[in-house]
């Protein structure tokens, strides 16, 4: 069984910084696009629904996935039963459908081990038309999860455009868009750069 790297930190994860940090994700990604109230939504790396909840209730569904069943289960706790909210626990590849309009991940591209092999089911769930919205760290030290292991320390907006176009999408833009100060070595504050990169599946 893999571990739930996550499992101790669900329950203490919506701190202020977190729930600012997905709010300028919410707000930079209805800058790009025009979210419509038919649309069904997917977000990768839902965790505790901190950025799908905030846009649930322009939408009128939402996928919640993630590998977290701890960050997956506060999410759970937030519901009332009433919310169009489906979870999918486990890796993206769990969810088959081609029905969505707008996939959408805020600071969980870096923990995907195959890019390419996420990106290509990725490119089978949206439709066309549908958007893949996603922010993410701009290439960094490994600092900023304190030198664990992870598979990418952040991204080349231009190199992960590359791989986008390489399984059919346009990138209709990216940029950076928010810069997060954080004490990730003692004694010592770091910036770091995130980015916003939206992708279009052509019609």
């Amino acid at each position: 069984m893999i571990k739930d790297a996550f499992a101790e930190r669900a329950a203490e994860w919506d701190q202020p910084s977190k729930i600012d940090m997905t709010t300028r994700f919410i707000n930079e990604l209805k800058l790009n696009i025009n979210v419509q109230a038919s649309w069904k939504a997917l977000e990768l790396g839902a965790g505790t629904g901190l950025a799908g909840l905030q846009l649930l209730p322009e939408i009128n569904s939402l996928v919640a996935e993630d590998t977290s069943v701890a960050m997956l289960n506060v999410l759970r706790s937030k519901l009332t039963g009433n919310e169009q909210v489906t979870i999918v626990e486990g890796e993206i590849f769990e969810y088959k459908q081609n029905d969505i309009d707008l996939l959408f991940s805020v600071m969980a591209f870096h923990h995907l081990p195959s890019l390419e092999t996420a990106l290509a089911h990725i490119a089978g769930l949206i439709k066309p038309g549908g958007y893949v919205v996603v922010g993410d760290l701009m290439p960094e030290d490994g600092s900023f999860h304190h030198f664990d292991p992870i598979p990418h320390t952040g991204f080349h907006p231009e190199e992960l455009k590359t791989k986008f176009e390489a399984v059919g999408f346009g990138v209709n833009k990216y940029y950076v868009y928010n810069t997060l100060t954080r004490e990730r070595i003692p004694g010592k504050l770091s910036d770091y750069d995130q980015f916003i990169l939206v992708a279009q599946k052509p019609l």
